[in-house]
């Protein structure tokens, strides 16, 4: 019987894959998930039901489908060693904290933030079991905070970082990925331009985006390697499409003790949270030993 304890060699020690094979997986993987968006033929936005529940189907299918991939292209003697399902960060050793460190540390980035919405009425509706009824039954809700993060931390982080382990160090793997990640969100420049507005702006928002995607996308595939869990990059990205950007307009319209406060916890927040990152994310704590030797 597999025994999560028992000491085991790093995976650098294991023959690994070509790294062409591991980035033609990848972007193959990128290109179907984009791909899959727009296989139909459809008239309406991409706000529009019709369209969502459509791309909610295509992105499953690829999900079902994206696994193949690490299965048949990773090191033979790395499948005979581990079992599937923790390749991909399923596994139940260290998933407690999985599911609860990285979030505290991603919502300690959002301290500011969290304050400056703590003193909107707005903030009274979390505690509200209507406005969650309300959210969990609007499908663009369920899109932006469960099926975008659970699609794109599949196929994006549990897929593909499996792969470009197999090429890479940890280090620079967590530095490739992400890009894959940043330009699959591209594709909404040629949304912006069907909705009329104009190309200079389309590319701005664009670059804007692929920038903030990107760097979760780091952020996203340290926690996968570091973690060895998938439920870590998953939830932390559910709660930063749940924040969002931080709304500096909304900082600023803040009295002016509640704004020197809010700014000074945006920097203990952001402070925090790096000197933090390496411990609160220490592989032992996890009892991860497969992705993350450096």
């Amino acid at each position: 019987m597999y025994n999560e304890s028992e000491a085991l060699p790093p995976l650098e020690a294991l023959p690994q894959i070509p790294i062409v094979t591991s980035v033609a997986c990848s972007f193959i993987l990128a290109v179907i998930y984009v791909g899959s968006l727009y296989v139909w033929d459809t008239k309406y936005n991409r706000d529009h039901p019709t369209t969502i529940k459509r791309r909610f189907a295509s992105v499953t299918v690829v999900m079902l489908f994206a696994p193949f991939f690490v299965y048949f292209y990773s090191s033979p003697e790395l499948l005979q060693r581990e079992p599937f399902p923790k390749l991909l960060g399923f596994r139940l050793p260290g998933l407690w904290q999985a599911t609860v460190i990285p979030y505290l540390l991603t919502a300690l980035l959002y301290l500011g933030p969290i304050f400056v919405n703590m003193q909107n009425e707005s903030f009274r509706s979390y505690f509200d079991l209507d406005y969650w009824r309300g959210s969990f039954s609007n499908i663009i809700w369920i899109r932006n905070h469960v099926m975008a993060p659970l699609s794109e931390e599949f196929v994006f982080r549990a897929c593909m970082m499996p792969l470009i382990l197999q090429s890479f160090t940890p280090l620079t793997a967590v530095f490739i990925t992400p890009l894959f990640f940043g330009v699959a969100h591209l594709h909404h420049i040629a949304e912006r331009l069907s909705m009329g507005i104009e190309l200079s702006t389309s590319l701005l928002i664009g670059l804007f985006q692929f920038t903030y995607t990107t760097l979760f996308g780091f952020y996203s595939a340290y926690l996968f390697a570091r973690t060895g869990h998938v439920i870590a990059p998953l939830l932390a990205h559910a709660l930063c499409n749940y924040m969002g950007l931080p709304d500096v307009q909304d900082l600023w319209q803040q009295d002016q003790w509640k704004r020197v406060v809010a700014i000074i916890l945006y920097l203990v927040g952001f402070a925090g949270w790096i000197y933090l990152l390496p411990i609160a994310t220490e592989p032992s704590l996890y009892q991860n030993r497969l992705y993350w030797n450096v």
